[in-house]
C-alpha cells in the first residue's frame, strides 16, 4: 500500500474530514472531530499513525519487528507506526479499520447520535 492508497481508504470511511491541523506535512484523519490517523508526508519511508488496543500493539510489534513501532510522537500505549511500504495491504486495512472503530467505540452519546444519522 502507498500512501495515495492510505489516503483513499480513510477519507472513504463514514464521518471522516482530513486536515493539516500541526503543520503543511502532517495530514490527520478524523472521524467526527477525533483523531484516528495521521501521516507525516515528508517522512521516508511512508509511515502512518494509527490508533490501536495497547495489548495488541505489543503483538503487532513483536510480530512485524521494524515495520511497526512504538507511535511516533505519540502515546506509545495507544499508537503504533506503521511502515506502510514493508506491511500486506489487508493488515493495513484490518488497523486502519480497528482504529477507526476504536475512536468511534469512545463517542459520547451525543455524538454516536450524531454519526449514526450520516447515512440517514
Amino acid at each position: 500500500m502507498n500512501i495515495e492508497e492510505f489516503r483513499g481508504y480513510c477519507i472513504a470511511k463514514r464521518g471522516v474530514t482530513e486536515s493539516f491541523p500541526f503543520d503543511e506535512q502532517t495530514l490527520v484523519f478524523k472521524v467526527m472531530g477525533k483523531m484516528f490517523a495521521l501521516s507525516g508526508l515528508e517522512r521516508v519511508p511512508s509511515q502512518v499513525n494509527l490508533k490501536c488496543d495497547p495489548e495488541r500493539s505489543v503483538s503487532l510489534r513483536e510480530a512485524h519487528d521494524g515495520a511497526i513501532i512504538p507511535g511516533y510522537h505519540m502515546s506509545k500505549l495507544h499508537w503504533n507506526t506503521l511502515m506502510i511500504e514493508e506491511l500486506p495491504s489487508k493488515l493495513i486495512v484490518e488497523l486502519i479499520d480497528h482504529s477507526y472503530d476504536l475512536v468511534v467505540s469512545k463517542f459520547t452519546k451525543k455524538l454516536r447520535e450524531a454519526f449514526d444519522v450520516l447515512d440517514e
